[in-house]
């Protein structure tokens, strides 16, 4: 099973969406609630290219990008086969 992690703001709307659907495939991930942390929001934009919205998604350590990018993969069936490596 691939390592996910997603940095996330608690009341997020996009940020629940996006942990409802690896969520609703039963992956196992490692959340940031970064919530007012400007060094972890710092150290999540250095990690991610410079992107400082929140979610920000890595499977592997490869940077995936949002919300949005995330849903894509899906229904793209791209993401079961990087969920599963």
């Amino acid at each position: 099973m691939a390592k996910v992690e997603i940095y996330t703001w608690r009341t997020c709307p996009f940020c629940i969406r996006a942990k409802h659907l690896l969520d609703s495939k039963q992956v196992s991930y490692t959340e940031y609630a970064i919530d007012g942390d400007n060094a972890a929001r710092d150290a999540m934009a250095e990690r991610s290219g410079g992107h400082r919205s929140v979610p920000e998604i890595f499977i592997d350590d490869r940077h995936i990008g949002g919300c949005d990018e995330l849903h894509a993969l899906e229904r793209a069936g791209e993401l079961d086969p990087l969920l599963a490596a």
